[in-house]
């Protein structure tokens, strides 16, 4: 490669990275500029980690003016919801826009040290970072919130039954175990504080966290809030059965833990050989992009791999 076009690639890639660090760093500075105004007017500093701080934030965000990165990241792309479910201290426009670097940066890795075909592979494969982790991070905090659930039920049931109300109970929650669980149940109470009715607050939660078990505990409620009944041994019970349930899904996992990693090993191998060749010999291969017969032979491979991954998939997929 030619030096000065190297030179040329890798001082646009800088000036790309520090754009995009600016235009983040411009909007946190206005969301804390007009966050000290409040504080200002109100005469008093929240804590930073109360749940009204929180919601606070959420209206600001809702009303800040965008900034570039905002207006040029599309629509489609709209990664507010699941950013809120994964709890990530990050706004969709920098999300893509750390995106953007990331292929850049993936694309002079595989130019330089590999070749010009390799290359939109690397940069696909870089522009997809910062989403795997956005995801792997909601749904790490979704499981751990799944696995808080029996016992903050459990514990609102011991609320309740020592003559506490249910928003009581979902307090106790809220101070008593750890996140992610007190973070969600501390914001339902603030948010009934507020004003909202306690079966809108519930159901804000489920939206926020999409747990069929939860839906059960917010059904249990608002059917209890309109019939009467004992609550509390309604809570035990469905507590009980989550708790078996993943007793269960554990014997299952381990009993199809065999298709899992035959369904990794059919579906990566095919991709692990084609990087491979197009590293190794590009022109061996260069055929299946350059030939009709080959874009054929590449199409119906790609068809057929999905096709069999959702198929092993239906297969160790057991609901319990």
């Amino acid at each position: 490669m030619d030096p000065l076009y190297l030179s040329l690639l890798v001082g646009l890639l800088v000036t790309g990275m520090a754009m995009a660090v600016a235009l983040a760093l411009i909007g946190r500075q206005d969301d804390l500029k007009v966050g000290e105004r409040l504080d200002l007017l109100i005469g008093r500093r929240a804590s930073k980690d109360s749940s009204a701080d929180m919601l606070l934030k959420q209206a600001l965000s809702e009303v800040d003016k965008k900034n570039l990165l905002d207006k040029l990241t599309p629509e489609a792309f709209n990664l507010t919801k699941v950013i809120e479910q994964a709890d990530a201290n990050v706004k969709p426009s920098a999300l893509f826009g750390a995106a953007l670097v990331m292929m850049a940066v993936g694309l002079v890795v595989g130019y330089v040290t590999v070749n010009a075909y390799v290359a939109p592979v690397m940069g696909a494969v870089f522009f997809t970072v910062p989403f795997a982790w956005l995801f792997w991070k909601r749904s790490s905090r979704l499981k751990k919130f799944a696995g808080q659930l029996p016992e903050g039920m459990e514990l609102i049931a011991r609320a309740l039954r020592a003559g506490h109300s249910l928003a009581a109970g979902l307090h106790v929650v809220a101070e008593e175990m750890p996140q992610p669980i007190a973070k969600e149940f501390g914001r339902v109470y603030e948010e009934q504080n507020l004003g909202i009715t306690l079966d809108d607050a519930l159901k804000n939660l489920t939206e926020r966290v999409p747990n069929l078990d939860l839906r059960f505990f917010v059904t249990s409620v608002a059917i209890q809030r309109q019939t009467g009944g004992d609550l509390a041994e309604i809570l035990d019970r469905i507590g009980y059965v989550i708790r078996e349930r993943y007793k269960i899904l554990g014997q299952v996992k381990a009993l199809t833990a065999e298709g899992r990693l035959s369904g990794i090993v059919l579906i990566g191998l095919p991709i692990f050989l084609f990087l491979l060749m197009l590293w190794m010999r590009p022109d061996y291969i260069r055929m299946l992009w350059t030939e009709d017969m080959g874009i054929k032979m590449s199409i119906s491979a790609v068809v057929l791999m999905v096709i069999g991954a959702y198929s092993i998939q239906k297969i160790i997929d057991i609901k319990v």
